[in-house]
């Protein structure tokens, strides 16, 4: 099904008729609103106008659509501001970041709380059982604009608490801190003091626990929200939006409480703003890469349920990228089928039409502020009259692959990287990427879920290994492929006393006695394998043979019967020969022989093809395949799905 985000307060009310019978037309279903609205349903405290907002549900039921109704905490009005200006977060210098945009708040105001659960609580008294509200968005992107970690009072005082639980005593946090480095220790939790603004760099393992607290922080004001929308609007779903490429917070604990995942998904930004190399982007630039938007829909479906949603889609050009290309023609449709092969619920526009006015007024919706339609809006009109005809789609099935991605890993290796490029979210990208250019489907999962039913694990990047993820490792019929790093630290940012890989020497026998992060360049490996490493080596103690060999003679890939380990960021050409000859052979896994700008995805008994190139693409054996949708052969920027 298809959604859009709408904005009745942005627009004439005698505009909002005709607008939702477009959207039924078009083949929309559900309409997100209200998550931007605070000052016009309070516009000072404690005086509600909630009429206009009765009108716009109402306008919007009439016309058969589903209201996703937004809490609007993600705006906190100048007023509220104006009375409580400790809600303010402050920035890493101390200086509180004030009011005029969005998202100017702290987790971890006590009045921001309180004054969150009394708007959220108003709000769902007041909708909690229409008929036209399906279900709710928590807040708006929790952490944009760098809102997750604050540097100001009352951080600091909410921070002592969580240390006090945490540890109990200040010789506790002194041991798990290693205060004893640099005269560093504290008499008691009072004489804590935020891990910033300090002449150099402050403890790793205070950074570390403050990185979590921050977390919890978001999980808890997620979890207090959402009790109130259980409590007063029974029967309705809850979700939130995450985004793309953003890890500051633990995005699978924050969805434990929900319904299922929703995010946000804009290809084209994404490619601008990820560590891509200059020559991808050229590539890509009216496309985004193939695996942008299916890296997020496969890890935010593995978050709650086995569901999700694209709560914002990509229509057109954004506004917040360096460069802001428009996409390519057919590209907005085959970003919603693609979504809908990788198991998405609904993709959900934003937004309906595009802003003549504010700080987003040049990013694209489906019709432009004259009210014509748009490019972007003439496919989603293609996708629901696709949708319509088409039918229901299968279940989703398991992948073969499963890839664990871990938010924490994000934070250990930005508090020390040791390298300027070693970065956890281009890694897990890159193993993520090599998989699916061999035409295979991924599951993205956290540390210690089940991977039972899996053929091939990937653990490209996990510093910390917790009893349960080992224990699902020892578990697993899997075979293990492990990337450079793991078990490397102790969840207090130490040295496991047996070094690394720590827990994981359990199951491979080696030991990392040595490491380097290597300037920009490319080093060849050479064995049973070859290809070319970069940014990062290990050094092992093992006598495990060495399956692929630096020039000096040392180790970059060594393997038991099914367990692999790679002591090195492996280059695609690296990364690609260890899949194919050593991993997916013990693993039973064929790979597709398929061009690098094709991607396949399956759900349930249908297959999908999707073409971000610039070649036209003949499918092998088409003669006996019935399609669905396209045929046998598949242009650019368009798609086919067949049955088998």
């Amino acid at each position: 099904m298809l959604g859009v985000c709408y904005y009745p307060e942005h627009w004439p009310e005698s505009w909002w008729a005709r607008d939702a019978a477009e959207m039924a037309a078009l083949g929309i279903r559900y309409v997100r609103i209200g998550e931007f609205a605070w000052s016009r349903i309070e516009p000072e405290s404690g005086h509600f106008e909630w009429e206009w907002l009765d009108r716009a549900i109402e306008t919007l039921g009439a016309a058969g659509l589903k209201v996703v109704l937004g809490t609007p905490t993600a705006t906190p009005p100048k007023w509220l501001i104006d009375l409580y200006p400790e809600i303010l977060p402050h920035a890493e210098n101390g200086a509180a970041r004030g009011f005029g945009s969005r998202r100017h708040y702290t987790f971890s105001s006590a009045v921001w709380y309180r004054e969150s659960a009394r708007i959220v609580t108003a709000m769902a008294e007041r909708y909690g059982e229409s008929p036209h509200v399906a279900g709710w968005q928590t807040d708006n992107e929790y952490g944009c604009h760098d809102t997750v970690l604050s540097w100001g009072p009352e951080d600091l005082t909410a921070f002592k608490g969580w240390l006090r639980r945490r540890y109990q005593t200040p010789e506790a946090l002194n041991e798990a801190w290693g205060n004893v480095f640099w005269s560093m220790e504290l008499a008691s939790f009072d004489e804590v003091e935020l891990p910033v603004r300090t002449v150099t760099e402050t403890a790793p393992a205070a950074r570390l626990d403050y990185w979590r607290f921050a977390s919890e922080q978001v999980v808890r004001y997620n979890e207090m929200q959402v009790g109130i929308l259980r409590r007063l609007s029974p029967g309705r779903f809850i979700t939130h939006n995450y985004m793309g490429f953003f890890h500051d917070f633990d995005h699978h604990a924050v969805s434990e409480t929900l319904d299922f995942a929703s995010w946000d998904s804009y290809p084209l930004g994404f490619l601008e703003k990820f560590p891509f190399s200059e020559q991808e982007r050229t590539r890509f630039t009216r496309t985004s890469h193939p695996d942008v938007p299916t890296f997020h829909h496969d890890l935010y479906r593995g978050m709650a349920g086995n569901r999700f949603w694209v709560m914002e889609q990509q229509p057109g050009p954004v506004n917040w990228a360096p460069w802001n290309a428009v996409p390519a023609p057919g590209m907005v449709r085959l970003w919603a089928w693609e979504a809908f092969a990788h198991g998405a619920e609904v993709v959900s526009y934003f937004r309906w039409r595009q802003a003549p006015f504010g700080q987003e007024q040049m990013h694209a919706g489906l019709n432009r502020p004259d009210r014509v339609r748009s490019p972007g809006g003439e496919e989603a009109a293609q996708v629901g009259a696709e949708l319509k005809a088409f039918g229901a789609l299968p279940e989703n099935r398991p992948s073969p692959v499963a890839l664990v991605f871990d938010y924490e890993a994000s934070w250990i290796t930005r508090i020390q990287p040791q390298g300027k490029d070693y970065r956890h979210e281009e890694i897990c990208f890159r193993w993520y990427e090599a998989v699916r250019r061999l035409g295979l489907d991924v599951d993205i999962v956290r540390p210690g879920a089940d991977l039972s039913g899996y053929s091939l694990v990937l653990l490209p990047s996990l510093p910390h290994v917790g009893e349960a993820m080992l224990e699902t490792l020892k578990t697993t019929e899997a075979v293990i492929l492990i990337g450079p790093r793991a078990g490397s630290k102790t969840r207090n940012y130490a040295f496991p006393d047996n070094l690394a890989p720590g827990p994981l020497a359990e199951l491979i026998p080696i030991k990392v006695i040595e490491v380097a992060s290597m300037r920009p360049a490319l080093h060849a490996v050479g064995g049973e394998v070859s290809g070319h490493a970069a940014r990062w080596r290990e050094w092992l103690e093992t006598d495990l043979p060495a399956l692929a060999s630096f020039e000096d003679g040392g180790a970059a890939v060594v393997a038991t019967d099914r367990v692999i380990y790679c002591a090195t960021w492996a280059e695609g050409d690296l990364l690609s020969e260890i899949l194919t000859t050593i991993a997916l052979p013990k693993a039973g896994l064929v790979p597709v022989d398929i061009p690098d700008t094709i991607r396949i995805r399956r759900r349930g008994d249908l297959t999908f093809a999707f073409n971000y190139g610039t070649e036209a693409w003949t499918i092998p054996d088409a003669a006996a395949k019935r399609f669905l949708l396209g045929g046998a052969t598949i242009a650019p920027q368009d798609l086919a799905c067949w049955e088998g």
